[in-house]
C-alpha cells in the first residue's frame, strides 16, 4: 500500500472476485470510478483500451452501467492493434466499437485508433511511428493517460508485448511495430512499457488458472523481460483484478 493522500486509489491493489462475472463488473466499475475523478480533477479524462475477451466483455458492462462518466470529455487509445485492414473482426477498434463506443457520445476527434493496414500507412513501422505522434501530443499536454487496462496471456504478456522480444525490451520509444508476434496475426502495432507507465491508474483484468503462474510471477517481481506484465505498473496506482483461478497461485 502506498501513503498517496491526494488520491481515492491505493497505490498497489490485488483484488480476487469469485468468478469472471464478478471479476468484469469489478473492472467496469473501476474504469467508471477512475474516469468519473478524472474528469471531476481536471475537467477531461483519457482510457487506453485493451482487447481479448475480458476486456470486450469489460466495455459491454460499462456500456450497460456508465455511470457519470462525459463522454464527450474523454480521449480514446488503444494498448496495441492487430495491424489489419479497416473493419476486420479481429481489429480491437471494431470490437471496442462494437461492445461500447458506437453506443455512447463520445467525440469522434477525441478517439485515436490505430491505422489499419489498407489505409493511408500500409507499413507497419509508418503506422506506429502514426500512433506515437498522437500518443505524444495527448501526452505533452495532458502529462499522462490516466487509465491503462490491460490484459494478460498465460506466458506474461501485456499489449502486444511478449517474453524476450524486441518490444518488451523498448526502453524510449512510446510506440512500436511488432512484426514477429508469437500470437497471430504476427504484424501489430503496440505500446511499449514506458507508455504504460506514462498512465496514473494501471488495471490489470485477468482470468483463469492458465494465467495463474504468470500472475504470481508478475506480481512477486519477476523481470519485466521474462513476464511483461511485472512491468506494467501506475504512477498514482495498480491494480491486479483477477478470479479466483488466476489468483490460485498466490501465496
Amino acid at each position: 500500500m502506498s501513503d498517496h493522500t491526494d488520491s481515492p486509489f491505493p497505490s498497489d491493489t490485488v483484488e480476487v472476485h469469485l468468478d469472471t462475472e464478478s471479476l468484469v463488473a469489478a473492472a467496469a466499475a473501476r474504469f467508471v470510478s477512475v474516469l468519473v475523478a478524472a474528469q471531476a480533477e481536471r475537467g477531461a479524462a483519457s482510457v487506453v483500451l485493451t482487447g481479448g475477451g475480458t476486456g470486450i466483455a469489460l466495455l459491454e458492462q460499462v456500456r450497460k452501467s456508465p455511470g457519470g462518466i462525459d463522454w464527450s470529455r474523454l480521449d480514446v487509445f488503444w494498448g496495441d492493434e492487430r495491424f489489419l485492414p479497416a473493419g476486420d473482426p479481429e481489429r480491437n477498434d471494431l470490437q471496442a466499437g462494437q461492445a461500447l463506443l458506437d453506443h455512447v457520445p463520445v467525440d469522434p476527434a477525441r478517439v485515436h485508433p490505430v491505422a489499419a493496414s489498407d489505409g493511408e500507412y500500409p507499413d507497419p513501422v509508418e503506422a506506429a511511428a502514426e500512433y506515437s505522434a498522437a500518443v505524444h501530443a495527448y501526452l505533452t499536454e495532458h502529462g499522462a493517460f490516466d487509465l491503462h487496462l490491460l490484459g494478460m496471456g498465460g506466458e506474461g504478456h501485456v499489449n502486444s508485448l511478449f517474453p524476450h522480444t524486441d518490444a518488451v525490451r523498448e526502453d524510449h520509444e512510446l510506440v512500436v511495430a511488432v512484426t514477429d508476434s508469437p500470437k497471430p496475426p504476427p504484424v501489430r502495432v503496440t505500446l511499449t512499457l514506458p507508455a504504460v507507465r506514462r498512465s496514473r491508474h494501471v488495471v490489470l483484468v485477468v482470468g483463469g488458472a492458465a494465467k495463474a503462474e504468470a500472475v504470481a510471477a508478475a506480481i512477486g517481481g519477476a523481470d519485466p523481460l521474462e513476464i511483461p506484465a511485472a512491468g506494467a505498473t501506475g504512477i498514482d496506482s495498480t491494480t491486479w483484478q483477477l478470479d479466483q483461478e488466476a489468483a490460485s497461485a498466490l501465496r
